[in-house]
């Protein structure tokens, strides 16, 4: 039963649950827990009189409105009413937040003012006996128009009259908390201490709350009223409590009545009064014995097929830790061969290392032996020869000629021959110094490169490299498309590609996406960006060589103000503006299955330029088929706003689209968020949003916000949204929960909101029908944004993107 623990803490104080309370949006709070988390909303603004104010006195007879104003979020501001994020009391003084074990902020009920002469002793006792209310003692009075928000689920709940007696108390989970305590044995702990919990040493009968010493002498004397209550040892106490008859649940519209009927529509129990008199009168009711049996049924129907999943989850988790341990196994068996095979290679190349080295020796032997012939044979030659010389000149010294011309003829012979004898390739080296062996390692290196598992390798050949198709490539406003396709003389068949795009400066590539298609868009590159791109191809026997790079250059920027270049615009083209940059990161969305993800690699060397395909997204101008340019407009004239619509893939699932993605509606009461599909870091953006129809004065809210906000809440209830949200009399900033700058001015039916997204400032600013609602909304944004609506049943907006900016604007940055 551990595992059910958490099921049993409260969300705010990370304890069991005392007096849990059952909320309308079906998650628990303690009751004291509740009461600490309340904020007042002013009297001027209560829920009652907004609703006559805003529909008058018959549009609110239906239970669907009266459920709308139950279960919408709070409108209020800072200013006006003291609401921020759990702010307490408007009348309340600051005081410091508190975090509870949960994360959820809790702000300390504000205490009365305590009289002439108290001490800090007396303001302790107060504030630690009104923690913890004992059953059946009187709760103090909830301030007027008291509001609640669920700290799970986030939805505020406006309180009624009744207070915190209109919520059911939860007295299953009671029970069960109570059979969980008991279980676990452990020693009963105070439940008073503040810190750490002293062990209890009696526990009161009647406030059934266990003390320690400390604490019973200071919430507890044994005096006045207090002195009649009965004391029990703790195990008593436990066994009392156990044994004591369960309390049966009254109605919380008549609190003299139990519970006898179960309402079918409403899905609650309730009393012969509601059905009298009450609000159940007209609805279908039955049994509250035989729905009790029922549910029970389908309750225990439900966890049957759960419990047969928590099986075979149990079952497939051992599979899971017997995997692990053989895996272990496996794994040191399979290093053990590896190691294995792999030294069997070491030693087959040393055996081949020492005999190519015995080569080595052989030839570097035969090299010696010839060059030292040579040298012995020229060395007898050359002894021969120098004698020949000095006979020759000592015969030519003699003075006899008939006795020289005796000899002459024959020493003119000998020296002739001689000196042909060293002129036929003698003084010719018969050896080169160079040896004659190159080693041929390149078909062993590439095996040993190659070298891989059997069951990794097939014998077909690793596929071509892809082709770039330059008349499918091109950019359009946040994306690039690629196209490739295999070789046409390709007989090797590629089971998928690897699409990898850099950084748009050059970096690292990266892997954007792996599957069977041949063409991918990447959404929420940089504007004015030039970005490299390649692909490959992968079957069963490896990858093929990368394609040759891709050079995409990305639409222009407009120009700075100072300069005042022009450009033509054709007059069909007039109200039409260019892109502008977006995203700083990369926003992958691929246009069919496959698998998008980042992993660095290293760059290509070849590159190529496509020029053609994107030669209408880069040149300033437009043709038609009207005839030439008719009209010179300053480019600084132009905004730089993306076009883009509504993104059906991210939004809600209660969102309604039409018009190609640029009208949007809801089918559910409540708030629900869409977002554009384009994504924003960098540059000025304005974009508009005319309102197509506004029933029964909702309150929309506009903005922009991070990928991951909350979709099923008003925009700007998270920190993932900035928005204004207005009404038809009145607007107001939210983020995070804080409503901020209630302006007057509201909208009805037919109304313009514009939102001005200026990150060179890092500001967002809003407008109704063009003219400047309040001030500069939120500064200081850094990041990527994409444009966000918040909406319900009763709105339905249209999207208007590529317009220029405002005067408003344009006036307030002139003067900066």
């Amino acid at each position: 039963m551990e595992e059910m623990e958490e099921e049993l803490k409260c969300p705010v104080c990370g304890s069991f649950y005392r007096e849990p309370l059952i909320l309308p949006c079906s998650h628990n709070l303690c009751q004291a827990c509740a009461r600490n988390i309340l904020v007042q909303t002013p009297e001027a603004e209560s829920p009652q009189s907004r609703r006559r104010r805003a529909s008058g006195s018959a549009s609110t007879a239906s239970g669907d409105y009266d459920y709308l104003d139950l279960d919408k979020m709070s409108l209020y501001s800072e200013a006006d009413s003291g609401y921020g994020s759990y702010g307490g009391f408007a009348s309340a003084p600051p005081t410091p937040c508190q975090k509870s074990p949960n994360g959820v902020r809790v702000f300390p009920p504000t205490l009365p003012p305590q009289p002439p002469g108290s001490g800090a002793t007396g303001a302790s006792s107060s504030s630690s006996s009104s923690h913890l209310h004992p059953p059946g003692s009187s709760l103090a009075p909830v301030p007027r128009n008291a509001c609640l928000t669920c700290p799970q689920c986030h939805r505020s709940l406006i309180l009624d009259e009744r207070g915190l007696r209109g919520f059911p108390k939860n007295r299953v989970l009671e029970g069960v908390i109570d059979r969980y305590q008991q279980s676990k044995a452990a020693a009963l702990r105070c439940q008073l201490c503040e810190k750490a919990p002293k062990e209890a040493t009696v526990m009161c009968e009647q406030c059934d709350v266990f003390y320690c010493d400390p604490c019973r002498l200071r919430c507890h004397p044994p005096r006045g009223p207090l002195a009649k209550h009965r004391l029990l040892p703790p195990a008593q106490g436990r066994v009392s409590r156990r044994l004591s008859p369960r309390k049966i649940s009254t109605c919380t519209d008549h609190e003299l009545e139990n519970h006898s009927m179960y309402c079918v529509q409403c899905k609650v129990p309730v009393c012969y009064q509601c059905l009298e008199e009450g609000k159940h009168n007209n609805h279908e009711v039955k049994a509250l014995g035989a729905m009790w049996k029922l549910h029970k049924s389908q309750l225990s129907q439900a966890l049957n097929g759960l419990s047969d999943r928590a099986k075979e989850a149990k079952e497939f988790l051992v599979q899971l830790r017997n995997m692990v341990q053989q895996i272990q196994e496996n794994s040191v068996e399979f290093e053990a061969c590896l190691v294995a095979q792999c030294d069997a290679l070491i030693d087959a190349l040393n055996r081949r290392k020492a005999q190519l080295l015995s080569r080595v020796n052989k030839e570097h032997e035969h090299k010696l032996k010839v060059v030292r012939d040579q040298i012995s044979h020229c060395t007898v030659k050359l002894r021969q020869t120098t004698g020949l010389m000095e006979y020759c000149l000592e015969v030519i010294k003699e003075n006899d000629p008939s006795g020289f011309l005796q000899i002459s003829d024959a020493l003119i012979r000998r020296v002739h021959l001689t000196e042909d004898q060293w002129g036929k390739g003698t003084l010719s080296p018969r050896m080169t110094t160079d040896f004659d062996l190159n080693l041929d390692n390149a078909p062993l290196l590439q095996s040993i490169h190659q070298l891989d598992f059997v069951q990794m390798k097939t014998s077909s050949p690793v596929p071509a490299a892809p082709f770039l198709q330059l008349e499918e490539c091109c950019t359009h406003n946040n994306s690039a498309t690629l196209s490739w396709k295999q070789p046409p003389l390709s007989s090797v068949q590629a089971e998928g590609y690897i699409l990898e795009l850099d950084d748009g400066n050059g970096g690292q590539f990266r892997e954007v996406y792996v599957g069977k298609e041949t063409m991918c868009t990447v959404d929420g590159l940089h504007f004015n960006s030039t970005y490299s791109a390649r692909v490959k191809a992968f079957n069963k026997s490896g990858v093929s060589p990368y394609s040759k790079t891709l050079v995409l250059q990305t639409s222009e920027d407009s120009e700075p103000e100072e300069q005042a270049l022009t450009f033509p615009v054709p007059l069909e083209r007039l109200q039409l503006r260019r892109s502008t940059p977006f995203s700083s990161t990369l926003n992958l969305q691929n246009s069919f299955p496959g698998r998008s993800y980042f992993e660095l690699r290293n760059s290509s060397h070849h590159q190529m330029t496509l020029h053609s395909s994107l030669q209408s997204l880069n040149s300033a101008g437009y043709e038609t088929q009207s005839g030439p340019f008719s009209q010179i407009v300053d480019i600084k004239k132009l905004v730089a706003v993306a076009w883009f619509s509504f993104d059906p893939s991210t939004a809600h699932s209660d969102i309604i689209f039409s018009n190609d993605n640029l009208t949007v509606t809801c089918n559910s009461y409540d708030d629900r968020v869409v977002l554009g599909k384009t994504g924003f870091s960098k540059g000025l953006h304005y974009w508009e949003l005319s309102i197509d129809r506004y029933d029964n004065h909702p309150d929309p809210a506009f903005g922009v916000a991070r990928m991951d906000v909350l979709k099923d809440v008003m925009l700007g209830k998270d920190d993932k949204a900035w928005a204004m949200y207005v009404d038809n009399n009145r607007s107001w900033f939210m983020h995070n929960n804080s409503h901020t700058n209630r302006t007057e001015g509201g909208i009805t039916k037919g109304a313009t909101v514009g939102v001005l997204l200026d990150l060179n400032r890092r500001t967002v600013t809003f407008s109704i029908n063009e003219d400047q609602q309040g001030p500069v909304a939120f500064e200081n944004l850094e990041g990527v944004f994409f444009p966000a609506v918040s909406l319900n049943r009763n709105v339905q907006v249209t999207l208007h993107t590529g317009l220029p900016v405002p005067d408003f604007y344009n006036a307030r940055g002139s003067m900066q």
